[in-house]
């Protein structure tokens, strides 16, 4: 839980929870299970809206995500 500026447009709760997922793109990235695409998430504690934000990804991430799937 944490608490700055940012205020949840549905409820105008201040008070929110991060998180992270990755997902697999298309093509190779598709068939090889590769999760090339990562995301960052901000959800409000109160009412549960959640706002998805891209984040960027390494080359090296990526590289092993292939060597442990």
């Amino acid at each position: 839980m944490q608490h700055s500026n940012w205020q949840c447009p549905k409820c105008k709760n201040n008070e929110y929870e991060t998180g992270q997922f990755a997902a697999t793109g298309g093509g190779l990235s598709k068939i090889f299970d590769v999760q090339n695409k990562k995301f960052t998430t901000v959800t409000c504690v109160n009412c549960k809206y959640t706002e998805i934000y891209k984040s960027k990804t390494s080359s090296l991430g990526n590289i092993l995500d292939l060597f442990t799937n």
